[in-house]
Order: structure tokens, then C-alpha cells, then sequence
């Protein structure tokens, strides 16, 4: 990237159009792609081939990796391998997350 994109707040990440269980491009640079889910799907999500992070922006849930799960709220960050099975159970109608995914494809 051969500039600085301006700061996004979470208020003007809701208000992007969306596709529901779908994340919204935030911006991408080489290996790094920053996403960001409100309400992402409830419920298993098909693996991806990238590492991914994600810190909750709002509201509450489950995380589950794999068979352990995990209570997660706001402010809290979660990471998943690549080809990890992974999803968010139980998320309230507030939930939303940003998302990073890095590195290559594995």
C-alpha cells in the first residue's frame, strides 16, 4: 500500500453495506486484509486457508475452536490457524468483529 488509509470507527464499519454473514473489506495490503462482521454467521464457518485474528468490537457470544468454546465479549481478541475448523455460537444482535487475515495461503 503506498499510502495510509484514513482511520475507520466502528459507527462507519455498521453502516457499510453487508451481506449477511458475510464480512465488508475494510482495506488490503500484500499479505495483511482487514475485514470487518456485524452479526458474522452463527454457527461453524467453512475454514479459511489463512491465519485470521479477530478482536470483538461490540457485543457478546461464543467462540468455538475446534470442540473447545469460549465466552468472548468486547475488547477481547481471538486467533485461528489456517484449516481450522472454527465460528461464533450464541452472538448477540450487537456482535461485531473486525477481522485480519495475514500471511499467505497455506
Amino acid at each position: 500500500m503506498d499510502r495510509t488509509p484514513p482511520p475507520v470507527s466502528l459507527a462507519s464499519a455498521l453502516a457499510l453495506p453487508r451481506t449477511p454473514g458475510r464480512s465488508a473489506e475494510i482495506f488490503v495490503d500484500g499479505d495483511l486484509e482487514v475485514r470487518f462482521a456485524a452479526r458474522p454467521t452463527d454457527g461453524p464457518q467453512v475454514p479459511h486457508l489463512r491465519d485470521e485474528i479477530y478482536f470483538v468490537a461490540s457485543g457478546s457470544g461464543h467462540y468455538r475452536v475446534e470442540d473447545k468454546v469460549t465466552a468472548v465479549g468486547a475488547g477481547d481478541v481471538l486467533f485461528c490457524a489456517a484449516h481450522t475448523p472454527h465460528g461464533f455460537e450464541g452472538i448477540s444482535g450487537d456482535f461485531s468483529v473486525w477481522v485480519l487475515f495475514y500471511g499467505a495461503e497455506k
